[in-house]
């Protein structure tokens, strides 16, 4: 008889939200140190790469969903803002992925990933 099957870890909103501030933080990085833009595909594989270390499963919509909302946001960024500015701020996210690292600009942009969840849930 097979063993039963472990029930994985919800994908809750906080989670939900971090992928989304680090998949952001990773399209910010690979365009200014690149010169382009990963595409859905990629974001998506890369959250699910990430979440799969945690034992955590990236239902598809939500992989779909992450991309998509971190592509908006990232190009949004990288339109707004200065050069240096936006390598300002793709470093910022970098580095408040790490847990110690406290900065204000980022909490801002945390909120911001936050924000925009909240309304893509609200839609659906």
């Amino acid at each position: 008889m097979p063993p039963p099957e472990k029930q994985q870890p919800v994908l809750d909103f906080a989670t939900r939200q971090a992928v989304l501030f680090a998949l952001v933080a990773e399209r910010l990085s690979a365009f200014y140190d690149h010169g382009v833009w990963m595409n859905d595909r990629q974001g998506a594989s890369l959250a699910a790469s990430w979440l799969s270390r945690a034992k955590i499963r990236l239902p598809p919509e939500d992989g779909r969903l992450l991309a998509r909302l971190s592509d908006e946001f990232a190009r949004h960024l990288a339109a707004t803002l200065s050069r240096e500015a936006g390598l300002y701020t793709a470093h910022e996210m970098m580095e408040a992925l790490d847990p110690r690292y406290h900065s204000d600009h980022a909490r801002a942009l945390l909120d911001e990933c936050e924000r925009l969840l909240a309304e893509a849930d609200a839609a659906d």
